[in-house]
Order: C-alpha cells, then structure tokens, then sequence
C-alpha cells in the first residue's frame, strides 16, 4: 500500500493519531514504510534497565562504557524506573538493538522491567538482536522471565552469553559484560 501510495501526488496526509503532514511527505512515507515493517529506524543500542536499589543501574551504565570503549556509535541508557515509559518503548523501537537489564524480585523480575517487556510484547517487537542482563543475589529470576518474554516475539534474537550480576557489580563480572558487549556489536 504505501508502495502505490509513494507514486501518488499527495498533497496532504491525515493520520489518525498525530499532525496533519504537508511538507517532506516522502520522509515521512519512507518512516510509516519503516514503521510498518518493524524495521528499526538507527543503528544503536538500548540499554533499558530497572533496578531496585541501584546496583543494577551501576552494572547498566558500566556496561554501556564498555561498548562505547569497543566502538559504538550511539548507546543509550534508561531507567525503566524513573523515565517516562512511552520515550523508551519508542527508543527500543528506534535503535536496531537492545540490552535489557533487570533485578531479580519476587520470583520474577522487577515489576517496571515485566511492564516494559510486555508494552514491547503487545506492540509487536521484532526483527531484533537483545541482550541480557540480570541481578539477583541468592536465586537470580530475573534473566528467566525477561527471555521467557522475548521469546514470544517475532524474530528477536537473544545474544550470548546472558550475563549474571550478584548483587553488586565485581571486577569478576566484566569479562562476562565485555563479552555480551562483543556479541552485541
């Protein structure tokens, strides 16, 4: 469809949700062809966390030091906790991968984390490589839930290895973080 509308001469566009478009019209049919094939728009990584204590959000930031380190264009970093959840389903859409990050709770994973995967989950993300990352102290969940999750959507693939944070970011946990890093560049 947006293929016969690309040879149209439209003046205007009305979409249901958002501005009436007059300007730029083929940008914005290359970004709805973009959008409707569940194409990312940039290359870049997400990396979204959630932590309860801010552990988690130490090992999350380190970990993006690291990829910047290894040559990585475009990294960024939010806090499923305290951000505004709409800007970061539309970033993890945006950017061609994502590292998600989460503390173990309850048997599961941290409640903004499970909201965040299943706002992706019901908008239908795909066509991704995803990363993990978990934090948990006697009995980590949280790497478990959050791949169960992703495994239900379409064409994610989930890099190796998941890496595993005890409670507290070590110097032992970095070469497992540099090698996610790797398989995620």
């Amino acid at each position: 469809m947006l293929k016969k509308a690309k040879a149209l001469d439209i003046a205007c566009i009305c979409p249901l949700h958002g501005p009436v478009l007059k300007e730029n019209l083929g940008y914005y049919l290359d970004l709805y062809n973009t959008w409707s094939s569940y194409e990312p728009e940039d290359e870049g990584i997400l990396i979204a966390y959630a932590s309860i204590h801010g552990n988690t959000a130490v090992a999350a930031n380190k970990l993006a030091d690291i990829l910047r380190q290894k040559g990585a264009k475009k990294v960024v970093v939010s806090d499923l906790a305290r951000e505004d959840m709409a800007e970061v389903i539309e970033d993890a859409f945006r950017y061609d991968r994502m590292i998600v990050a989460g503390a173990s709770y309850d048997g599961g994973v941290f409640p903004c984390m499970q909201d965040f995967l299943h706002h992706l989950q019901s908008k239908a993300y795909q066509n991704r490589k995803v990363g993990i990352m978990e934090n948990g102290s006697w009995a980590p969940t949280a790497a478990r839930t959050m791949k169960g999750i992703l495994e239900t959507m379409k064409n994610v693939t989930i890099a190796e290895p998941v890496v595993t944070i005890r409670s507290t970011m070590k110097e032992s946990d970095i070469p497992a973080m540099e090698e996610l890093a790797d398989a995620m560049l």
